[in-house]
């Protein structure tokens, strides 16, 4: 059984992937972006492991072993699933791995953003604060978590966990199913209009896709209240960068927070590259996800799809 893990850095050097290799000969490559390596690469593959490698017709017609796609992600949109139905090419993603990490992430952006902390920290460090004649300083105002409205889009693991925890800060939490689908009962569910109204924090967890794309866009973020902060811990598309950039600079929220961004690495030409006030807007790089703790599960995790599928059972298949 051939083995062929296309994106090994996406989950760390310094976490070892060595226990796959039990499972079948294996071949590794740091990284693999553009189509025509992936074409080379899986081409006498049996098993497939990848991020964000794109895994299509264009990249899989001249591989005829291939049985099984294994993500090292929850996510799976870098995978055409209609082609893989067709080709009975099996897809396994990885499950729960980084809630407690992800939902920890967003906290840390909305409590940098709502206290102001860069402003606060860079204060002291600066010597302003041992030069004053008081004990105290808060020259930018700051608000409580507690009585405010939390919004959550997406309320599947990540989003539960949030809700939970926004709950234990003394908020009230609210949500809005993109889909409609959702079965969650323990938090109102509102409409879109309705959350954009109401919502002090807007938490997006969402899966990406036609629906999803652009959620909150222009019109979106001019409906959000002007004290609002926005978080995306989902995909980067859910957001219009252009539009968030806009209305940044004209005050229509307060500030983002974001892990994911349009496009990855983030392109020197997207807008949102040009606001360097991190008490308005904290960009990280897509880590969210990534402690040590959450990149060795999914490797772990990794290891048992391949395992259950060589022995014939289902375990989180996709298609």
């Amino acid at each position: 059984m051939k083995i062929v893990i296309l994106e090994r850095n996406s989950v760390g050097r310094d976490v070892s992937v060595d226990r796959i290799g039990e499972l079948g000969e294996m071949t590794v490559y740091g990284n693999t972006v553009t189509k025509e390596e992936v074409r080379e690469r899986v081409r006498d593959a049996d098993i497939v492991i990848a991020n964000k490698s794109p895994l299509g017709e264009e990249t899989l017609k001249d591989a005829p072993r291939v049985k099984l796609i294994c993500e090292f992600a929850t996510g799976y949109d870098n995978c055409d699933l209609a082609y893989c139905r067709s080709r009975n090419i099996r897809v396994a993603n990885v499950r729960d791995y980084c809630t407690g990490m992800v939902a920890q992430h967003t906290f840390t952006l909305a409590l940098a953003l709502s206290q102001k902390l860069f402003h606060y920290d860079s204060y002291v460090k600066s010597g302003e604060y041992s030069a004053q004649d008081r004990f105290s300083n808060f020259d930018f105002p700051f608000y409580e978590l507690e009585g405010k409205t939390w919004g959550i889009v997406g309320m599947g693991n990540i989003g539960r966990r949030v809700a939970k925890t926004a709950s234990s800060f003394g908020c009230r939490v609210i949500f809005h199913s993109v889909t409609g689908r959702s079965t969650c009962t323990e938090y109102p569910r509102v409409d879109k209009e309705t959350l954009l109204l109401e919502s002090d924090f807007l938490s997006l967890h969402c899966p990406l896709s036609d629906i999803s794309r652009n959620f909150i866009d222009g019109p979106a973020l001019k409906k959000m209240k002007k004290s609002a902060i926005l978080i995306n811990v989902a995909r980067g598309p859910v957001v219009n960068n252009s539009d968030l950039y806009e209305a940044l600079t004209a005050g229509e929220i307060a500030g983002a927070g974001l892990d994911v961004v349009e496009k990855e690495p983030l392109e020197p030409g997207n807008p949102l590259s040009r606001i360097k006030d991190s008490n308005q807007l904290i960009i990280t790089p897509h880590l969210a996800w990534a402690s040590v703790e959450a990149r060795k599960r999914c490797v772990e995790e990794a290891y048992e799809n391949i395992a259950a599928f060589l022995r014939g059972e289902e375990r989180n298949l996709i298609v």
